[in-house]
């Protein structure tokens, strides 16, 4: 009865008797103190009537409706009958808190491995594709996680996302793989003065191919190396090549790579092949390889790290804003604003060297007493070639070392680009 009473779709229809110590009794005037009396609390109805039909209908677009339904997880069962269940405490934090990223002020001492959780579902809400806001949460995660975040960059060919997203690729930090080849960056580019900074001291493998570099371009990305003993010091493997304005004289500032166990200067403009190839053996212990080696075929050089796939939001993200009758346009005004000459004016401008002229000569370097995939030496071999290379260096570096450090110390335009920095 209590039920009946309170049922909100009841109508009054006419007297109401109630059986009390076995006596009926009507109730008339006092019906709404029986209601009163008589009423029990509604049953907690957790979504309004007609909720599963609204679920149906996608209602992405309501906001009122996603917040009633952003904290439960929706499943059917094998008779089709919809079934909820609660989100946990943890999921519903981390939500919100990816939805909140760029207001965080530090994750420095944070567990990585709920920031990796939190990185995710940032990146799932693509958070990290927002301007502004994206740059700033890159950047808290990158300065407190720095090699997790990502250790391994290849932007080969894809010189449209460095130019809308050179402040997120400056952020990363603890990098050791960085593929820039095909990017016609040259030789003022910002990205190039970046390559210098200490944040990308742990870079042991770099690749520059076809970047219109000079010898300009190499001096200004050695300066640190060669006066202050700091920025890429660490670097083993260099690919210089499809470069032609680089000439014997910038090789000559690699010297200062005392680690460098791999170098590809093929397409260069050197005039002196064989000269440079006996100063490098001699310098830094690099023999030239009759084959062609490995470690240059860009296929071990990829994206590693939690942000891989932000680096394909930002591609995709690129592309679609461009339109294609705007493609050409885009790419001209990626080039001037590079400040690089166009594609077709390489060919014509420089002039046939030697590195040119016999394309199929490949100038790839290698150390020996480094280089695995060559076949093991023996042992007399190695002993015998490693006094070799070291005899000549110890002689050189007591004889020359100090006015050689003089010369690149006192040089102007060594003092002029370490200014700038």
């Amino acid at each position: 009865m209590s039920y009946y009473l309170n049922s909100e779709n009841h109508l009054d229809s006419g007297p109401i008797y109630v059986r009390e110590n076995g006596q009926l009794h009507m109730v008339n005037l006092a019906l709404d103190d029986v209601r009163s009396s008589l009423q029990k609390p509604r049953p907690f109805r957790l979504f309004p009537k007609g909720f599963s039909v609204e679920l149906c209908m996608n209602r992405e677009d309501d906001t009122a409706q996603k917040e009633k339904t952003d904290h439960f997880i929706f499943t059917y069962t094998r008779e089709g009958n919809l079934r909820y269940s609660a989100k946990s405490l943890f999921s519903l934090v981390l939500g919100f808190i990816s939805d909140n990223v760029d207001h965080i002020d530090s994750l420095i001492g944070f567990p990585e491995q709920i920031a990796e959780k939190l990185f995710s579902a940032a990146e799932a809400r693509q958070k990290f594709t927002e301007p502004g806001a994206g740059l700033r949460a890159l950047q808290k995660f990158t300065e407190a996680y720095g090699s997790l975040v990502l250790c391994s960059l290849c932007l080969r060919n894809r010189y449209l996302v460095i130019s809308e997203k050179l402040e997120e690729i400056k952020s990363f930090r603890e990098l050791t793989c960085l593929d820039l080849s095909c990017c016609k960056l040259g030789d003022e580019h910002e990205l190039l003065e970046h390559l210098t900074n200490e944040a990308l001291s742990s870079v042991t493998q770099l690749r520059l191919k076809d970047n219109c570099l000079s010898d300009a371009g190499v001096r200004k990305m050695t300066a640190p190396v060669r006066v202050m003993k700091r920025g890429l010091e660490n670097l083993s493997l260099l690919d210089l090549s499809c470069n032609p304005e680089i000439t014997d004289a910038g090789i000559g500032y690699l010297f200062s790579f005392r680690k460098l166990n791999c170098l590809d200067i093929s397409g260069t403009g050197l005039k002196d092949v064989k000269a440079v190839k006996h100063k490098l053996q001699t310098h830094i212990g690099l023999v030239h390889s009759k084959v062609p080696l490995k470690e240059f075929d860009h296929s071990n050089c990829k994206t590693e790290g939690w942000a891989d796939q932000i680096v394909l939001q930002w591609e995709r993200v690129t592309l679609e804003a461009m339109k294609p009758q705007e493609t050409l346009e885009s790419r001209r005004a990626a080039q001037h604003f590079y400040g690089k000459r166009a594609r077709t004016e390489a060919p014509g401008k420089y002039p046939p060297t030697e590195a040119h002229t016999n394309s199929s000569e490949k100038l790839q370097f290698y150390k020996e007493k480094a280089a695995d995939c060559h076949g093991p030496l023996s042992k007399h071999e190695s002993k015998s070639k490693k006094r070799a290379f070291e005899e000549p260096e110890k002689e050189q570096s007591s004889s020359s070392q100090s006015s050689k450090q003089k010369y690149v110390c006192l040089a102007v335009e060594d003092w002029d680009l370490l200014n700038s920095y």
